[in-house]
């Protein structure tokens, strides 16, 4: 699909379908010139409907032929001093579900003269794309009947920006997209298919698009010389092999301190010896989404050739319950010097991130994000709305706020009280691998910061946004377009 702006005159581009906005009433210029075209066709269906112009309601009005278009979507926003960027991406989410249930070959964005407090032309113009982009993502690659291809092969976005502006905004789009793809790709891939070896190939192949990429791949064999030993307790009972994969994005001076984006890699995950329970199981494919989304962040970052030093570290590994499984009640000896107990095999998320966290301050970063679908926990305080953000630096804390709300990837901030931490003593360790029954992802992540003393740090826990379940099952791609956008902001730095 191709996505283009023009600032030509409405009625002269001809299209299926033209989306116009209708603030509460108050109709855009966009819709008035529409109307005229319509002879007053449209407003008249309007009033007849009683549209008034409603929050994120749609009407269809399939209008006379006048040669330029058949059918006008009208979107409600509201009134002006309740819309934000996130309530504007949503519209845009809503628009492109539209766009694509309708499955026009071309389509009309005429969103140019609406106004939202703090949000640019082209940071509208880079929302309707990419939600569209979004709206056309279908995974393919293990079906044996690939799905009819969509009739859509344009949208034209309407608009009084400089064609510098545009095409910055059509290019960010594109590589979000692009990066979010490769994600979901990997997320919705089968455990059999997407192993830690498959994600160390999916990284090779990205090294090799870029001089400005070194991919560098730990085997197990390396990581007992780093006496990895919290994450070799959870790969070695599996018959694929665990992987530090990690990518190191140079395009800034040597002297910036690198950004390190650290994500979970785990395949699958049966809970090891403490199993889980089958039911849903099989959506412990998507355990990995927190590792495809670094993948997809970097792959992104490349293709806008951002001028940053951003390392990506890969804990790719296995939970099964085989004969050489870590057992609960075990003593684990991590990078770091610090013992483990193993309480629960199935918290074994935080024991390959300990070991990439430490492995992280090698690198003497600037920033320290790991992103991973850690706790069920998390998605009983949050639902399915906002990634879990906790942090040992507020500055940085805030910064992910902020990216989140621009981009409509929203986090939510707990606490990270020093008191937690107390449910993480241990009689035969420096502390376990869990804590009690209440406020589990708070305590995941006091785990965690055990090993990031040295830095700044943030945790994102995923478990709620990083796939869908039931009849839309499928991995999601976030929160990579929360990372890019404060990466984006790093970069104008």
């Amino acid at each position: 699909m191709k996505i283009s702006t023009s600032s030509k005159k409405i009625e002269s581009l001809k299209t299926e379908c033209v989306i116009v906005p209708y603030q509460a009433r108050r109709a855009s210029s966009a819709y008035r010139s529409l109307n005229r075209v319509t002879d007053g066709f449209l407003e008249r269906v309007v009033r007849q409907e009683k549209f008034t112009g409603c929050y994120n309601k749609t009407l269809t009005v399939h209008v006379p032929d006048t040669g330029s278009f058949k059918k006008v979507v009208v979107i409600g926003t509201g009134k002006q001093d309740d819309l934000s960027s996130f309530k504007f991406i949503t519209l845009a989410r809503t628009c492109a579900k539209h766009v694509i249930a309708m499955d026009p070959e071309r389509v009309l964005y005429c969103f140019d003269d609406l106004k939202i407090k703090n949000v640019t032309k082209s940071r509208m113009l880079r929302s309707l794309a990419l939600e569209l982009h979004n709206a056309c993502y279908q995974y393919t690659e293990t079906l044996s009947k690939k799905p009819p291809a969509k009739s859509l092969n344009e949208c034209l976005l309407h608009t009084s920006e400089s064609n510098e502006q545009t095409r910055r905004a059509l290019t960010e789009a594109d590589a979000i997209r692009h990066g979010m793809n490769l994600a979901r790709n990997l997320g919705n891939l089968p455990g059999n298919v997407c192993t830690p070896h498959r994600l160390a190939q999916e990284a090779r192949k990205l090294g090799r698009s870029s001089q400005k990429l070194k991919v560098r791949v730990l085997e197990e064999s390396r990581l007992k010389q780093l006496n990895m030993g919290a994450f070799l307790a959870v790969s070695r009972g599996s018959y694929h092999p665990g992987k530090l994969i990690c990518l190191e994005y140079r395009n800034a001076p040597a002297r910036q301190a690198p950004i390190v984006l650290i994500g979970k890699g785990i395949t699958f995950d049966t809970g090891g010896i403490s199993i889980k329970p089958s039911a849903t199981m099989d959506e412990m494919k998507f355990d990995m989404c927190g590792a495809a989304c670094v993948l997809g962040t970097v792959a992104a970052c490349i293709r806008l050739r951002l001028p940053l030093n951003l390392f990506g570290i890969l804990a790719c590994a296995e939970n099964m319950p085989g004969g050489n499984a870590g057992k609960p009640g075990d003593v684990v000896t991590t990078m770091s010097g610090k013992t483990v107990e193993i309480l629960n095999t199935d918290a074994e998320g935080r024991l390959v991130l300990c070991d990439a966290l430490t492995y992280a301050g090698c690198y003497n970063p600037g920033y320290v994000i790991d992103i991973a679908t850690l706790t069920g926990a998390c998605v009983v305080a949050l639902g399915k709305e906002a990634s879990g953000l906790m942090s040992n630096h507020q500055e940085l804390a805030d910064q992910l706020i902020e990216a989140g709300k621009v981009s409509g990837d929203r986090s939510w901030q707990l606490p990270l009280w020093d008191e937690y931490r107390e449910q993480l003593d241990s009689n035969f360790a420096t502390l376990a691998n869990i804590g009690g029954r209440w406020g589990g992802a708070i305590t995941a992540a006091s785990f965690l910061s055990h090993f990031t003393e040295d830095y700044k740090w943030a945790h994102l826990d995923i478990a709620g946004v990083a796939w869908h379940s039931g009849r839309a099952k499928g991995a999601t791609g976030r929160p990579l377009p929360l990372l890019m956008e404060f990466l984006l902001k790093q970069a104008q730095r």
